[in-house]
């Protein structure tokens, strides 16, 4: 079972998220605020920045990364998105690598992301979500 979390609602309209590890969120519609759709692309992106980081460090040095801008196709029909687009670049200008090795940590990135990323290996399966409901009275 994974870490447990959980959201609870502002009097300002807002909603807070928290981990039983101490994490912290706030999120909602507002300007300003993330949305939970907002969430779900960042999501993806910081999977991807996670996933990748070993590969980047172990070619360009520590500290290093990549900038993950995610956008999605919403289908406001069916309210949920149809895809999600990950545009993934490292800067590896002072870095001085060949073409060869460039493709070489292209594909090194690529594979680790698509090994270790959580998030995207779930949304590219069909996952059921089961939701119960309790009303305490």
């Amino acid at each position: 079972m994974g870490k447990r979390l959980w959201v609870e609602r502002n009097k300002d309209g807002s909603w807070d998220a928290f981990s039983e590890d101490g994490a912290h969120i706030k999120f909602g519609k507002d300007r300003g605020q993330f949305t939970p759709g907002d969430l779900m692309k960042i999501a993806l992106a910081g999977c991807a920045a996670l996933s990748s980081q070993f590969a980047i460090e172990h070619t360009l040095g520590e500290g290093k990364g990549a900038r993950i801008v995610v956008d999605g196709t919403y289908d406001g029909d069916d309210n949920s998105y149809i895809n999600f687009n990950e545009q993934l670049v490292v800067d590896a200008t002072d870095a001085s690598l060949s073409e060869e090795d460039a493709e070489k940590l292209k594909e090194r990135i690529k594979r680790h992301i698509d090994k270790g990323c959580t998030v995207s290996r779930t949304y590219v399966h069909d996952t059921p979500v089961r939701l119960d409901v309790t009303v305490r009275r």
